[in-house]
Order: structure tokens, then C-alpha cells, then sequence
């Protein structure tokens, strides 16, 4: 265990509880460090999500000690209701196709998916980095970094509690897991890169029949029922996910290499796709159980460095959502987990030179873990946008189920490194020959 000096509050503190800070900070108190976890909400709390779980992040669930068994409900000592409901793999519709494809058998990873909302899913991971020796504060919400005469951040101010208390936390590095709105990396100078991928997605549930679906469901096309029988084709794609709990939850979303990312009513568009669904599915107004909502994609590291002046920038806040599937908490939670490793290893070090050189080792490490594949997702991107290639690809590509295993898993990120198979060694193939995305 480190020693923390009488100016420090801890080791490193962690802002946002969500799957990429709660994996930091499960990772960065397993090697030792005194860690303090700032969540601006209590729990329970809801996120805005598909709440679909690929079996990549499934894998780091496992990797945090959780159980994903069918039937277990949380961890020991923490009352979490919710349940896990798991999946066999990925329906696709479009084209007048529907495909059902199972998820890979690899060795790197599991051969399942799950869905859980992240009403409790959240909390379970945070009570998980609690478990192994992270301080978490609710109610705590950062307002801005503490810099030193360098401009080097030295702890965070947050207004703490239902009184909003002032108060300063103080740690010789901050790892950012504040999701799309990023206010410490703004803080730090850290933009947008407009030339990289973005997204906005929203979701809504509903009561129906479809809750225990065994598949996860993506629509690349989505109708909208006109008068007389016609049919539109609306922008973005679609998504129906079984809850489990009685609920769907139901969503779309569209990326910024779309011609009407920037005049859309998202909300609006959801209602005119839902109408032209067959109305036994359950999903009408009169069976919503919440509001629409959504948010912002950030997506193929479009923020970027993501370590600067003691700051790590880890999930959404550092732009990880893979462009290939929306997918945000599989990457939220290897970044988190390639933060806290970072920062392990800066603590080994003897000299604040050596030091520094480890953490700027992170922008390296997040190169090389993600950044061949983010780069070729930002190819895909591209070309999705062109409503021409996606009906050409939609039209050809759908009904050649060998074709769709191949992008299934080079859209999942799912592939085995060693004695893969012939796809495999493809996906990897590309990815060696691609240049990195770099900070």
C-alpha cells in the first residue's frame, strides 16, 4: 500500500462511477493504491443505453470477479435485484432478411451475450470496486480540475451531498470516466476531433410480449408506415433488446457520416419507426414505461490525447465507443482498466521524470490496444453513410450467412488472436496492415 501524504486525499482519484470508472478503480485498488471514486448521482441510477452486452464485455465483467451465471443477481452483501438475461447471439433484419447469427466460439472469449440495465448494472460494478478497497462518495459532483503553478492536475473541486457542500479532493492523478460531456477534458484543453466518428442514439422501453428474447436485435433499416400502405425508408438504424423484466428496450441511432445527422428529431423519428412495427410487439405509447431519451456517441478515440498534465481520460470521455456497433461499456471497461494499470506503473517509478513517462505511456497503450481497429471502424463509418452503399451492402450481403459471420465479428471486435480460424486471421490481418489512431 502507498503512503499518501498529508496534502492528498488519495492514490488517484477516479470521477464517474459508470463501467469505465469503476473498472479503473477495481483495477487500480487491486494493485495497491488508495483510491477514491467520485459519483455525481446515488445509487440506483439510470444511464442512457442499449443495455446490450456483447461477449466482449462480457468478458470484463468475468474479468471483475462477477458472476454471469443465469439467475445470479448481484454480489454478496449488496441487494441488487436485477438479474441477468443472456443472450445466443445477434438478428439482423434488412433487405426483406432476417438472419440469426450465434456469437463466435472463440477461446479469448465467452460464447454469450447478456442484457442488463444499467439502473442496477452500474452500481453492481461499483460495489465491486468497492469490494477490493475503493472509497466511493456519491453525490459528489465534480465542478473542475485543481491545477498546480505548472498547470498540472492535482485533485478535483465537487459540490458534495444533498447540501452541496464546497469541497476539494486532492491526488496526484485523475482519472476522467465522466462520459460524453467530458468536463475535465475540456478543462484540460482535450476537444472533439471533428474528423472523427460521432453518434447519437436514443432509447425508450416498453412492456412486451418480446422481453425474453433470446437474441439481441439490430434493424439496418427502418420504415415508417405511410397512409394508403406505402413505406418510407427512415435514416439511422434500429435496435430491440429483451429486458427480461417484462420490457423491451427499443432505440435507434445515427452517425454523423449520415446527410441528416444535424436535422433530425430523434424522438420523433423513433415514434414514425415504432409505428410501422406490428402492434402485437407492444410498442406504443400506451405502454411505455419512461420517457425517450438519449445522448451523444463519441466514438473512435475522438478525443484525443488521452493523458495530459496528470489526467487520464477513460470511456466516453475519452471518444472509445467502437464505430463499427455503438458499443460503449465493453471499451469503457478495458480503457479504465488500461488507466489504472498506467498509474500502477507510475507509482513504481523513482523520479518524477520516470514517473511521467509511464503515464504518458497510456496514449500508447490505448494506440496499440484499440487504435488499427478504430481507424478501419472510421473507413466503415464512412461508407455506412452513403445511403447507396448501405442499400447495396444490405441488399448483397444479407442473405450470404457466411459473409454476415465475418462481419459479425469484425463489427464485435471478436476474434482469437492465436489458432483463430480463417476469418480470423483476416480481421487481424487488416488490422496489423492499418495504421493506429493515435493521440
Amino acid at each position: 500500500m502507498s503512503a499518501i501524504s498529508a496534502q492528498q486525499d488519495a492514490d488517484v482519484i477516479v470521477v464517474g462511477a459508470g463501467p469505465g470508472g469503476s473498472a479503473a478503480a477495481y483495477y487500480a485498488a487491486l494493485q495497491g493504491l488508495e483510491v477514491l471514486l467520485l459519483e455525481k448521482s446515488s445509487f440506483p441510477r439510470d444511464k442512457v443505453c442499449g443495455d446490450g452486452l456483447t461477449p466482449r464485455a462480457v468478458k470484463s465483467i468475468i474479468g471483475m470477479g462477477i458472476d454471469t451465471t443465469e439467475g445470479a443477481s448481484g454480489l454478496d452483501g449488496v441487494d441488487l435485484e436485477g438479474k441477468w438475461i443472456r443472450n445466443k447471439g445477434l438478428r439482423v433484419i434488412g433487405g426483406n432478411v432476417r438472419l440469426e447469427l450465434d456469437w463466435p466460439e472463440l477461446a479469448s472469449f465467452p460464447d454469450y451475450g447478456l442484457v442488463r440495465p444499467r439502473s442496477d448494472f452500474d452500481e453492481l460494478l461499483a460495489r465491486r470496486a468497492q469490494q477490493v478497497g475503493a472509497k466511493l462518495v456519491e453525490s459528489c459532483n465534480v465542478t473542475g480540475a485543481i491545477n498546480d503553478p505548472s498547470g498540472r492536475i492535482v485533485g478535483v473541486t465537487a459540490k458534495v451531498g444533498p447540501g452541496k457542500e464546497l469541497r476539494e479532493y486532492r491526488a496526484p492523478m485523475v482519472i476522467s470516466c465522466d462520459g460524453m460531456s467530458g468536463r475535465l477534458g475540456l478543462g484540460a484543453g482535450i476537444l472533439r476531433d471533428e474528423k472523427r466518428p460521432m453518434g447519437v442514439a436514443v432509447r425508450r422501453y416498453y412492456k412486451s410480449p418480446r422481453h425474453d428474447d433470446d437474441y439481441l436485435e439490430s434493424w439496418l433499416e427502418l420504415w415508417e408506415e405511410l397512409p394508403g400502405g406505402d413505406k418510407r425508408l427512415l435514416p439511422g438504424y434500429g435496435w430491440i433488446f429483451g429486458v427480461g423484466d417484462g420490457t423491451s428496450n427499443v432505440g435507434l441511432g445515427i452517425l454523423n457520416s449520415s446527410a441528416s445527422f444535424q436535422d433530425l428529431n430523434y424522438r420523433d423519428l423513433l415514434v414514425r419507426w415504432l409505428g410501422g412495427l406490428p402492434e402485437e410487439w407492444g410498442y406504443v405509447e400506451e405502454n411505455a414505461t419512461g420517457p425517450t431519451r438519449g445522448g451523444g456517441l463519441p466514438m473512435g478515440f475522438n478525443k484525443h490525447p488521452h493523458y495530459k498534465d496528470g489526467l487520464l481520460l477513460v470511456g466516453d470521455a475519452a471518444g472509445a465507443i467502437n464505430p463499427f456497433n455503438g458499443e460503449g461499456i465493453a471499451y469503457a471497461m478495458e480503457t479504465g482498466q488500461l488507466a489504472a494499470e498506467a498509474v500502477a506503473q507510475a507509482y513504481g517509478r523513482r523520479t518524477d521524470s520516470a514517473r511521467e513517462r509511464a503515464l504518458e505511456g497510456y496514449n500508447s497503450a490505448m494506440a496499440d490496444h484499440l487504435g488499427s481497429y478504430y481507424r478501419l471502424g472510421g473507413v466503415f463509418v464512412k461508407l455506412i453513410g452513403n445511403e447507396h452503399v448501405m442499400r447495396a451492402a444490405t441488399k448483397y450481403g444479407l442473405p450470404r450467412k457466411t459473409l454476415m459471420k465475418f462481419v459479425l465479428k469484425m463489427m464485435a471486435n471478436l476474434t482469437d488472436p492465436r489458432d483463430g480460424d480463417a476469418m480470423d486471421r483476416i480481421l487481424i490481418g487488416l488490422q496489423k496492415m492499418t495504421p493506429a489512431v493515435r493521440s
